[in-house]
């Protein structure tokens, strides 16, 4: 992936949190040179990845296969004593195009929330006992305060403000209905842990190469130098 196209995507993110009024910390707006001077008493956002996150999974197609997200807060499973939250936050951006394959978390609960902008579609199912496929039956959907069912395989559509609960084991993918414009999705959770708790369905890499084109805009949560 482009640096180029890493730097052009924080900036669509950014705009689009303005546009719904979602003020990001101040870690966010940190240049790489800022990053230099910061010492151990932010090692909690070096160490739980908070900050930006953009990939296109290594496939080289972010236009239509990949997304843009914020790590607001986390725990951290393996440092527990020293980092004891139970939760984190998120913020995603997802262009019209683009499309967040199937994918389902070992261990992380999480509710999906609309927070502005276009509707999202996010496919379920629940995953088979080996893992690699999806089961035939219904799919429970917990859906801000209702309780129900549907056919594996369908399309939950979330309008702004609506939300859904995703849970361990639930194969579930993101895409935008075509015609209704950008969106911008919140993420509370359980813990995250993108290096170890994502299992996609086609074998897809999560954090990208990146050819260095141009001038960093902002680091993204895997780049952080390390406090001197």
């Amino acid at each position: 992936m482009k640096r180029s196209q890493i730097n052009a995507a924080i900036r669509r993110m950014e705009a689009m949190a303005r546009t719904h009024g979602f003020a990001l910390p101040p870690f966010c707006g940190w240049t790489p040179e800022e990053w230099q001077h910061k010492g151990r008493e932010y090692d909690e956002i070096r160490d739980n990845m908070l900050g930006w996150d953009v990939t296109d999974y290594g496939e080289g197609d972010f236009e239509h296969l990949g997304f843009s997200l914020i790590t607001l807060r986390n725990g951290n499973l393996k440092m527990a004593d020293k980092y004891p939250k139970t939760y984190a936050e998120k913020l995603l951006y997802l262009d019209e195009p683009q499309y967040s394959p199937l994918h389902f978390h070992w261990s992380k609960m999480e509710d999906i929330i609309n927070r502005g902008g276009g509707n999202i579609l996010i496919r379920v199912y629940n995953a088979t006992a080996d893992e690699a496929g999806f089961r035939e039956d219904d799919v429970r959907i917990c859906s801000d305060g209702r309780v129900y069912d549907v056919p594996a395989g369908t399309q939950i559509r979330l309008c702004p403000g609506e939300s859904i609960s995703i849970y361990p084991y639930m194969y579930h993918d993101f895409t935008v209905e075509q015609g209704t414009g950008p969106v911008l999705l919140g993420e509370v959770s359980m813990c995250n842990d993108d290096v170890n708790d994502n299992r996609f369905h086609k074998p897809l890499g999560r954090f990208s190469s990146i050819e260095e084109d141009e001038t960093p805009y902002r680091l993204l949560c895997n780049e952080y130098p390390k406090a001197k």
